[in-house]
């Protein structure tokens, strides 16, 4: 096939352009649209890369060239930082998702895969177990989870025509390389990933209300070819299991804190992120806290797909990896050095 992916220097793309390489089903002609152009080595090196930023919007052009001939077009593109800058995130999270979309109706391409998440879903009570028709509004106090809604709903209101679309909605994706790129995102460069070790993490002051699903970048990987094989159309949840909450945490790291009140870390996560403390929102933690768990058995039927890597093998590989500060030559992903002064941060990056 002839694959465009947006975003594909990124956590998922790094994968998918790994999955692609050893793909049974291949070769394949893969064409990787980014601001950032990665160097020649695996697994970027099995692509053709385009600069462009869809947040411009110059990129129209770039990218209905490069959907004309395209079987399908995976759009991975997505800004998560800088979160103090609101316009920022929507030039390329709403307006570049509308571009890529419109360029794909408008060029015909056969298949459009979108990369949703479960961030796109409502809030449901504690337990719930969602299949891919639960309410996909959102929850209101999350920019990411708002944005992710956005676009599905630009999705809802669309007449596909030729194009078959699918949208993939995992749960939050982790991978050792995009390590260091999920503690810039997230923990900020104040905060040692030196002490995130069992000894430590067994004393985690994890709420009773905290259930949250875990998913590997590779297993994400897996699940778009799957998609991309069959040109399969419609939503579909990815998680691995277990559920991750205080029991889960205990059997994995040896232990668990004691239990502290949602109110209070939402509190200090709030303080400490307007004081440019830290890059991470309240809207995570509420996100953690209200969404539904995702049922995966559309996957698993329909697209004959399993997680490979259960969630209780993924934190601690994952916890390492902080640790160590492993990343990947492409940009988004460059290991990280030590601790930054925030004045030293890169202000914007997907």
């Amino acid at each position: 096939m002839n694959i465009v992916i947006t975003g594909a220097s990124g956590n998922v793309g790094t994968a998918l352009l790994r999955a692609l390489a050893s793909d049974a089903g291949g070769p394949h002609h893969v064409v990787g649209i980014c601001r950032r152009r990665p160097p020649p080595e695996p697994p970027y090196d099995t692509a053709e890369w385009v600069r462009a930023d869809i947040s411009e919007l110059s990129a129209e052009r770039e990218l209905r060239e490069r959907f004309r001939d395209a079987d399908a077009v995976v759009h991975l593109a997505w800004l998560i930082q800088p979160s103090h800058n609101q316009d920022a995130l929507k030039s390329v999270n709403r307006d570049g998702t509308r571009r890529v979309i419109s360029a794909a109706l408008d060029e015909k391409v056969p298949h459009l895969v979108h990369m949703s998440s479960i961030g796109t879903y409502a809030s449901a009570e504690p337990g719930t177990i969602a299949t891919e028709s639960w309410p996909h509004d959102g929850i209101p106090s999350s920019y990411y989870s708002v944005d992710k809604a956005f676009c599905e709903h630009l999705l809802d209101g669309i007449a596909a025509g030729e194009t078959t679309i699918a949208r993939v909605r995992p749960t939050l994706i982790l991978h050792e390389p995009a390590a260091s790129e999920v503690a810039r995102y997230f923990l900020g460069p104040l905060v040692p990933t030196v002490m995130l070790r069992e000894g430590l993490l067994r004393f985690a002051p994890l709420p009773n209300e905290l259930h949250i699903q875990f998913i590997h970048a590779d297993d994400v990987a897996r699940a778009i070819t799957h998609i991309l094989h069959r040109r399969a159309g419609g939503a579909f949840n990815l998680a691995a299991t277990p559920v991750i909450d205080r029991e889960s945490w205990a059997q994995i790291f040896g232990g668990t804190g004691p239990p502290a009140p949602v109110s209070l870390l939402r509190a200090g996560a709030a303080l400490s992120w307007r004081l440019r403390l830290q890059p991470t929102g309240p809207g995570w933690l509420d996100m953690g806290i209200q969404l539904p768990l995702l049922d995966c058995s559309r996957a698993h039927t329909e697209l004959d797909w399993h997680p490979e890597i259960t969630a209780d093998e993924l934190l601690p590989s994952f916890f390492e990896a902080l640790r160590n500060g492993t990343g990947s030559p492409s940009p988004p992903l460059i290991p990280r050095k030590g601790l930054q002064a925030p004045w030293t941060r890169t202000a914007r990056t997907h």
